[in-house]
């Protein structure tokens, strides 16, 4: 060891050194060498290098640092663009090498803000505030934070960036409610009142924010005089309910403590409320009326501020709060108030986030003006209007901003079209279920099931996305696929802005309005009815067309002319045939019986053409084959001959005036493919557009490999092409469909035919569009096509800038349509907008694992319920109002109020009543019984009572309708005398009847018509001879004599008395009256009427249910007359009241429900899939998502309990990678009827396995009250069609042999097994979550067994030809 010390330099220069060496520490001298004098001629180098690298400048190093830091590079081999269709297990993240952000502090110390009246005073008051630290968590200091959740949430792993895991946490969604943060955020006392009495008295005011320096200058204040002077109004002026109503929600808060202190009582007046005067000066009392004048500027300033600060926090504070910030507004949807914008629109916009070649339209302007104040917009217009270009610029905005944009679309065709257009204007990137193309770029293209994948797991990219934009947003009404797009507005964060694209649907701010109301935005809603290129349409008809509308404008005449070429063509038909009456009669009735006619039962030669606008009856007219109707297949022919013709006199026509390309729209891929072959001998392209396509082709298909070249569906649709005409429908291989698309828009296709889904997918605008027919077969039955559905297709035609005007053809046959029919499909209203939200299992599982949004609140933010939750605010309104009225009481003068039981026992009653008097009454026995001496009880129409009466004359059906009854009425007034020993059955009589009563008869009717005399008697005429209703009293008693219908009895007693019809009716004998009052009176025992006949033994009932609803009535009754209330003087009064207390309590009631969850539309079939979940085990008793449950949430292609099921049962451990995939193919494929495969055993036994598991699970949820068929169940989920397709396509079998195995068409093939990739990379994620390890590695081996050749041949949008 060695130490030395500093250099000690001697005399003469003598350089040494001292320093202890070894371990015993000896002293050692070392000297050192002389040290030179520096000469600085000596220090130059003989030779100078050139500097190693050029002087740095602020431009050289940007470009340094974009080169290297921000241009990640790829491997160009591995990434070339033939490649680009595979899906690629590469961590694009970890290549950028961008290093992780630390992680967020949990907690952070933060200056406290105290409120002056809360600050510990040292000294004067004008000394300044030091305020105190504190240690809060970080979340509390976010406000708003949870809802977009891009802060308080770490950073996940960068390989779950894009798509997220199934461990992350979904984002908050934004719209929801957050009162715990704004709660938080709050200091204590902040809403009190006393600050503003420090600050008025000249105290200091809070002039900065917490730890800043400078703050507002406020100079010096002065104390200003005041006094309070305020009073509790009680009743206030109709006039201005709705200013005090704010008045109080503002300063019921800010000024509470204030007016709790000096509250003055109210002086008892008029009734008319005293005026509140807020401040008034004490020096100045004088000039009250001046002061309070001058103040009244100041003090609505104040009101406006504080109703804007402190209403949105005690509003959200208080969630039951009517008045609050949340309903400051009726409508989120902001239509109109755009005027001015497009004349100053360059004024208003002066730096463009993106130029424009071409004048922008004025509802573009208007939504772009809209963007850049970044707002969220609706824009509805026709097709081909140009609302792409403000999703242009909502991607140049992103851009422009360093943030993300988001397009997605419905359909995968879009998607890719899109790809193509951005891709030389951004930096676009696309994600679909099985390409994933530059998922860094700033703008990505994507379907609208990935965007909602994304969200559901979380995925980190959301927090950098600033736009999503939805294309075609009327597919909301998509039956299948609608719920998609609710789901994914009801789940993006509130940071997230919105375009909207849609075509012109009626209810556009309704739709925009559920949008704002939902996520608490603003949405501005422009919409135009204009059309770049007007349209004119036509109806073609014998080789004519006759013009039937143009500029919205239908022209009835122009269908008058072709009503009458019609007539003129069938009378000389009729006369060449000389069969006038049969075709004359068809003549008449073909257009008026159209519907029925399309759905007759015909021949299978001709089942294809039902679905066609009158094609039922081309046989009997010239030129549709002949009038043989017996030789069908003659017939047949004729009608195919009979449509090439008629197609091809369309074209030839539409080629002499110019009106080509057409695109022809039939709805049904058979018949497209038929009428394109039809068309053999017809060339509409010159030699060099030939060329072009051939070269066109040939640059296409290179990318297949040879036997793929030539399938003949290639080779079929080269040859049309060739010639100028193209077909375009589902069945086409995918790459065929491009070709034919791209060809099209080059204009060398000059024909086209088509399905619906073009004018969907595809922007290629033609000069003319044609309706093959007006009504399509939609999966279910043959209608006419929808206006909505019409505008769409017909918009293709006209293209801008080329054309001054489109044509829409429509072609008639046999037959001209109905006027009102073309008129309301022409002119006719779109479909509304409508909600198709329904529950899944996925989408419950999903959101049970996110505490903040619960499934009920999915539900309620749907497009459903939209209307409903609208009028939350009224209805919580109404109920606060029900909830204060005053509560009323009943007074009893027997003692405890035992009324409301009396008014249950007699509700009771009247639905035991209602429930059996029509089946009890109608009986021919109980008929029977009601003959004159019989004892009934009548029920009362004014009263809550029953009334004790005799049958005087049985009703029959020649004479008398009625039975006439004598009944006892102890309500009516008594004229008689009570007699004193009569005392104690008068008191019997008031304890069983109340007072009150007022009777309306049911019908009154002449006597001579309805009561002839039927009964003889001794000196008998059979004439009544008083007028009913007949009142009188006898025996202290009122009675009353009265037609009654059956319906009108309560019960028949068993009892029956001795009665004088004729002394009754007749003499109308007053002794004859007190008699019968008498026994009616001696039959009441106690409280009590006769019992009733038994519904058994004497009336003979048989159906169980209306014996014991008998038996339960009359017991109601018999315990009613045992009520202390019963005969109460009182009783009526109570009774009402109680009603009304009762009514008060169930609108209560009613309003509540309507309130709560329960009342949502989905809410059963949620408990109904709860239930379901629970059985299966995917969740647990407390709602918690078990290991089932996660595996099931990663199923997005198949349903995803019959897959979940499957895994778990281990069905696939005992196949081979391709006898799995094939069983696979079964979740997948769509199309229902398909001829049988021939399996193999294995798979035979795997696929009756797999169906036996479906139908189980269909019989478990239709156990748990799910409407659900367990067959038709298997059927829309399992159809096994193309499994022995899979299977040799996985076995390396060509795609041109399996082919040969079915009917379906090729490009449902390829569309299946494309899907079928990505449920093999869903069931491995499962795997692995499951971990089974085995799985996993069987499910990547199928996976690459059916990626290869033609079926994932990469897209030519994406690739370029």
């Amino acid at each position: 060891m060695e130490r030395r010390m500093d250099e000690i330099e001697a005399a003469n220069e003598l350089s040494f050194r001292v320093g202890f060496s070894g371990h015993s520490g000896h002293l050692r001298v070392e000297p050192i060498s002389t040290v030179e004098h520096s000469n600085p001629v000596k220090l130059l180098p003989d030779f100078i290098l050139p500097p190693a690298f050029a002087k740095e400048t602020p431009k050289s190093i940007k470009a340094y640092i974009e080169e290297t830091y921000l241009s990640p590079r790829l491997d160009p081999e591995e990434f070339s663009p033939a490649k680009s269709g595979r899906q690629w297990d590469f961590d694009w993240f970890e290549e950028a090498k961008v290093h992780p952000e630390p992680s967020l502090p949990r907690s952070v110390v933060v200056p406290r803000w105290e409120l002056p009246f809360r600050r510990k005073k040292k000294g004067s008051m004008q000394e300044n505030w030091e305020p105190n630290s504190v240690e809060v968590d970080v979340s509390e200091l976010m406000l708003g934070a949870q809802d977009s959740g891009s802060l308080p949430r770490a950073a996940g792993p960068t390989k779950d960036f894009l798509r997220g895991s199934i461990n992350n946490r979904p984002f908050r969604p934004g719209g929801l409610d957050d009162s715990q943060s704004l709660e938080r955020s709050l200091p204590e006392g902040a809403l009190n009142g006393e600050w503003v009495r420090e600050v008025m008295n000249g105290g200091p005011a809070q002039v900065s924010l917490p730890s800043l320096k400078k703050g507002l200058d406020l100079g010096n204040l002065k104390a200003y005089p005041y006094s309070w002077n305020v009073c509790k109004v009680q009743s206030l002026k109709s006039t201005n309910d709705e200013k005090l109503g704010e008045l109080s929600v503002q300063f019921d808060d800010l000024f509470k403590k204030a007016w709790e202190e000096d509250v003055v009582p109210e002086s008892e007046g008029d009734g008319a409320p005293s005026e509140v005067e807020s401040v008034k000066s004490e020096t100045e009392g004088s000039k009250d009326d001046e002061s309070i004048g001058a103040n009244e500027p100041e003090l609505s300033l104040l009101d406006d501020i504080l109703s804007i600060e402190a209403g949105g926090s005690t509003s959200t504070l208080d969630g039951n709060h009517v008045g609050g910030a949340q309903q400051r507004q009726e409508a989120w949807a902001i239509v109109g108030g755009s005027e001015g914008i497009a004349e100053r629109f360059y004024e208003l916009v002066p730096d463009m986030a993106l130029e424009f070649p071409f004048k922008l339209d004025k509802f573009q302007k208007e939504a772009i003006y809209y963007l850049e104040k970044g707002e969220s917009v609706f824009v509805a217009a026709h097709t081909s209007a140009g609302k792409t270009v403000v999703a242009e610029y909502a991607f140049a905005l992103a851009s422009k901003h360093c943030t993300r944009a988001v397009y997605t679309a419905p359909i995968k065709t879009i998607s890719n079209q899109k790809y193509r257009d951005f891709c030389g204007k951004f930096d676009v990137g696309l994600l679909t279920g099985d390409v994933s193309l530059r998922p860094e770029a700033s703008c990505l293209i994507m379907t609208t099931e990935i965007l909602r994948s994304m969200l559901y797991r979380g995925a980190d990219i959301i927090r950098d996305i600033e736009w999503v934009i939805f294309d075609e947003v009327h597919y909301v009404n998509d039956i299948e696929r609608g719920v998609v797009w609710e789901e994914v507005i009801i789940m993006l964060p509130r940071h997230i802005n919105f375009v909207l694209l849609s075509a012109t649907v009626p209810n556009t701010a309704e739709f925009a309005d559920w949008i704002g109301r939902t996520k608490r935005k603003e949405i501005r809603v422009t919409v135009t009815t204009k059309r770049p290129v007007p349209l004119e349409h036509c109806i073609f008809y014998s080789g004519e067309l006759y013009k039937v509308c143009e500029s919205e404008t239908f022209m009835p005449q122009g269908l008058k002319a072709a009503k009458d070429a019609f007539k003129k063509k069938a009378l000389t038909a009729v006369v060449g045939t000389g069969s006038y009456s049969r075709t004359g009669s068809y003549a008449g009735a073909s257009a008026t019986h159209d519907g029925h006619r399309s759905q007759r039962p015909e021949h299978s030669n001709r089942g294809k053409q039902n679905k066609h606008f009158g094609s039922q009856f081309r046989g009997s007219l010239p030129g549709t084959g002949g009038g043989n109707q017996n030789g069908n297949g003659q017939n047949s022919w004729g009608s195919r001959r009979s449509d090439a013709s008629l197609c091809l006199l369309l074209i030839n026509k539409l080629s002499k005036k110019s009106l080509l390309p057409v695109v022809i729209f039939c709805f049904s891929k058979n018949r497209c493919d038929k009428s394109a072959d039809s068309l053999y001998g017809t060339d509409l392209t010159s030699s060099s557009e030939k060329s072009e396509i051939r070269v066109f082709c040939d640059k296409a298909f290179s990318r297949l490999k040879g036997s793929d070249r030539n399938l003949p569906q290639i080779v079929r649709v080269q040859s049309l092409l060739h010639r100028g005409i193209g077909v375009h429908h589902a069945g086409l291989l995918p790459i065929v469909k491009e070709v034919v698309e791209m060809l099209f828009c080059r204009g060398v296709v000059k024909v086209l035919f088509s399905t619906e889904t073009f004018a969907m997918g595809v922007n290629a605008p033609a000069r003319t569009v044609v309706f093959d027919s007006l009504r399509k077969f939609d999966g279910r039955e043959f209608r006419q096509l929808l206006p909505g559905e019409y505008t769409q297709m017909a918009g293709r035609a006209g293209r801008r800038g080329l054309d001054e005007i489109g044509t829409v053809v429509i072609m008639c046959r046999d037959e001209i349509p109905e006027e009102g029919d073309l008129k309301h499909v022409l002119v006719g209203s779109a479909t509304k907008l409508e909600s198709q939200f329904r529950l899944t299992y996925i989408m419950i599982l999903h959101l049970l694992r996110v505490e903040e949004l619960k499934v009920e609140d999915m539900l309620k933010r749907s497009f459903a319920e939209f209307h409903a939750q609208k009028k939350l605010p009224e209805k919580e309104q109404l109920l606060m109002l029900k909830l204060a009225q005053p509560t009323k009481t009943i007074e009893c003068i027997k003692g405890e109020p035992a009324i409301e039981e009396y008014y249950e026992m007699y509700s009771e009653a009247e639905e035991y009543s209602k429930k059996i008097s029509d089946e009890v009454m109608q009986s021919p026995v109980a008929q029977q019984y009601l003959t004159p001496g019989r004892v009934v009880v009548v029920k009362s129409q004014s009263s809550q009572d029953h009334l004790l009466g005799v049958v005087v004359v049985k009703a029959s059906s020649v004479g008398n309708k009625q039975y006439i009854v004598l009944v006892l009425r102890p309500d009516l007034p008594s004229t008689a005398q009570i007699p004193l020993a009569s005392s104690n059955l008068q008191d019997k009589r008031s304890s069983d009847f109340p007072e009150g009563y007022l009777l309306v008869p049911k019908a009154k009717r002449p006597l001579e018509d309805e009561y002839c005399s039927t009964v003889t008697s001794r000196k008998s005429s059979g004439v009544i001879n008083i007028k009913l209703p007949y009142h009188g009293a006898s025996a202290g008693m009122s009675y009353e004599v009265r037609g009654t219908d059956s319906r009108e009895f309560l019960c028949i007693c068993d009892s029956k008395i001795k009665i004088d019809r004729v002394r009754l009716l007749e003499n109308v004998s007053s002794v004859a009256f007190s008699q019968t009052v008498q026994q009616l009176l001696g039959l009441i025992d106690g409280n009590k009427y006769p019992p009733a006949l038994d519904p058994v033994k004497d009336l003979k009932l048989k159906d169980m249910t209306i014996v014991e609803a008998y038996r339960k009535w009359t017991a109601l009754l018999e315990k009613m007359a045992k009520n202390k209330c019963h005969g109460c003087i009182k009783l009526e009064e109570h009774i009402k009241l109680a009603k009304e207390i009762k009514g008060h309590r169930e609108e209560v009631s009613a309003l509540r429900y309507q309130m709560s969850d329960e009342a949502l539309q989905q809410m059963p079939y949620f408990q109904g899939r709860i239930d379901v979940l629970k059985e299966i085990g995917c969740i647990d008793a407390d709602l918690v998502v078990q290991l089932k449950g996660r595996v099931a949430c990663e199923m997005n292609s198949g349903e995803e309990l019959i897959c979940t099921e499957c895994l778990f049962e281990n069905q696939l451990d005992d196949l081979e990678p391709e006898e799995a995939v094939a069983l696979m193919s079964a979740f997948v494929f769509q199309q229902k009827n398909t001829s049988e495969p021939s399996l193999i055993p294995k798979l035979s036994k795997a696929k009756k396995r797999l169906y036996d598991t479906a139908i189980r699970l269909g019989e478990l949820q239709a156990q748990f009250q799910l409407q659900i068929d367990p067959e038709e169940y298997v059927k829309d989920n399992l159809k096994f069609g193309l499994v022995e397709v899979v299977y040799e396509w996985a076995k390396g079998t060509p795609f041109a042999d399996i082919c040969e195995l079915t009917d379906v068409p090729e490009g449902l093939i390829v569309r299946t097994i494309v899907r079928l990739d990505e449920t093999c990379r869903e069931f491995k994620n499962a795997a692995a979550i499951m971990g089974n390890s085995a799985l996993y590695k069987k499910m990547e081996t199928a996976s690459n067994a059916i990626k290869r050749d033609i079926v994932f041949a990469a897209s030519l949008y994406i690739t370029g030809v």
